[in-house]
């Protein structure tokens, strides 16, 4: 089975403008849940808000048997934050940032994590003449190239999303992502590809896969699904089915082998169900493609006759014959 992981914060309660989902949990009730949940042995915690005790983190991890697939750090909840916390024009708040993702790649060394992911959602912009973009980009390639640069057994990764909580993040794109990091110059860095970001940011999630592979950098990746025109994290396969067999057949064909973690909020529907659901899919699509004459469809591919490649999929992926 592929390795699966789930952000532990969907595991408890959620919210939205007009309500809550599910109940509070404690760590220990999260981890709990996750150890009952088929397909599962990796968790993707929150620094510093969820987690930020490293003994009492090690002990629950090692009461379930799970692994941290990574820690994303928050850089975004602070009120000093509301306004951009690593492109503030303050240069004291920006270094408050950058202490936060140093110290949050302490902890994941400490916990046994293997990777830092970071989005850095409050920086970007609203309105036309708001922000300076050139000192903004300046700014991120000061403060994350700083971060990057920190404790460098601990790689940071860029997690790129179109809008939330800024109208417009400044990294917004699969494309942007790598020019920063070719900016920053430090090549124990990555990219966090989340499905959903990428589908309603108006990319195609496979090709991003394929430039990200042709990079020197490595990427991590959140599954979900969305309508295109917000990031509802829905489970997978629900709204862009062939766009994410697509999107792991590429993960297949760029020998892909880290964690998919779910980016997933089940809202109305059972944790449990919602989660299994994400493995269950993503494996049995895993294994499809392993079933499948791939090198017939890289021809088909090749060939240009997308009539042909359509009869391929309509008979191999759908099972329609």
């Amino acid at each position: 089975m592929l390795k699966m992981a789930i952000i532990t914060g969907f595991l408890s309660q959620t919210k939205d403008r007009f309500h809550e989902y599910n109940a509070p949990l404690t760590v220990d009730e999260k981890f709990k849940l996750m150890s009952e949940m088929e397909g599962y042995d990796g968790v993707e915690i929150v620094y510093p808000y969820e987690v930020s005790d490293v003994e009492e983190t090690k002990a629950a991890l090692a009461k379930y048997n799970l692994n941290v697939a990574a820690v994303n750090v928050n850089v975004k909840a602070e009120p000093e934050f509301r306004n951009g916390g690593l492109t503030s024009t303050d240069s004291a708040i920006r270094a408050r940032a950058v202490d936060i993702i140093k110290s949050s790649k302490d902890f994941a060394q400490q916990v046994g994590a293997d990777k830092v992911t970071c989005c850095p959602l409050g920086d970007g912009y609203e309105f036309a003449f708001q922000y300076d973009y050139a000192d903004a980009w300046k700014h991120l390639i000061e403060t994350l190239g700083e971060a990057a640069d920190y404790n460098l057994e601990i790689p940071l990764y860029i997690e790129y999303k179109p809008s939330e909580t800024r109208g417009r993040c400044f990294v917004d794109t699969a494309a942007k992502a790598l020019c920063l990091l070719n900016d920053m110059q430090c090549d124990r860095t990555g990219v966090t590809l989340d499905f959903g970001h990428s589908i309603y940011g108006n990319e195609n999630p496979a090709e991003a896969v394929a430039m990200l592979s042709q990079s020197r950098y490595d990427y991590y990746i959140h599954i979900n699904d969305n309508d295109g025109r917000w990031d509802w994290d829905y489970f997978c396969g629900t709204k862009h089915f062939l766009d994410y067999v697509e999107f792991l057949y590429y993960l297949k064909k760029y020998g892909y082998s880290d964690y998919f973690t779910s980016d997933t909020s089940p809202t109305r529907w059972d944790i449990k169900g919602t989660f299994e659901a994400n493995s269950r899919l993503t494996n049995k699509i895993w294994k499809l493609l392993d079933q499948i004459d791939t090198a017939r469809l890289e021809t088909l591919i090749q060939g240009g006759d997308y009539l042909e490649t359509w009869k391929f999929i309509e008979e191999n992926i759908f099972s329609i014959k």
